[in-house]
């Protein structure tokens, strides 16, 4: 059984007991959380499509840990002009384990 959840603007796959990363949450570590925008519901032979949400389905997830990506780096640089800008970027992530899906 899986589920097409979305969270943020992106959508992920979620299937019970995998871990999800996905942008930053505003949750502390180990605490449960309910994500309700699920837009597909997959069991064997049975498909739940929302339109655009099935209703009353929920995925039941717990943070296991608020990480960093890799660093970016960010160059800008004009000649002639003795402009150079160095910048870094890293984005942050929040990890989630699928403990259910409810229908």
């Amino acid at each position: 059984m899986y589920a097409v959840v979305k969270s943020g603007a992106r959508q992920y796959r979620a299937e019970v007991g995998n871990t999800l990363l996905v942008e930053k949450l505003s949750v502390q570590v180990n605490q449960q959380l309910e994500l309700d925008e699920v837009l597909l519901v997959a069991d064997g032979e049975q498909v739940k499509i929302g339109q655009p949400l099935v209703e009353g389905a929920s995925v039941r997830a717990t943070v296991v840990a608020q990480e960093k990506g890799p660093k970016i780096r960010i160059f800008k640089y004009h000649p002639r002009k003795r402009y150079r800008q160095r910048k870094g970027h890293r984005q942050r992530y929040t990890r989630l384990r699928v403990d259910e899906i409810v229908v």
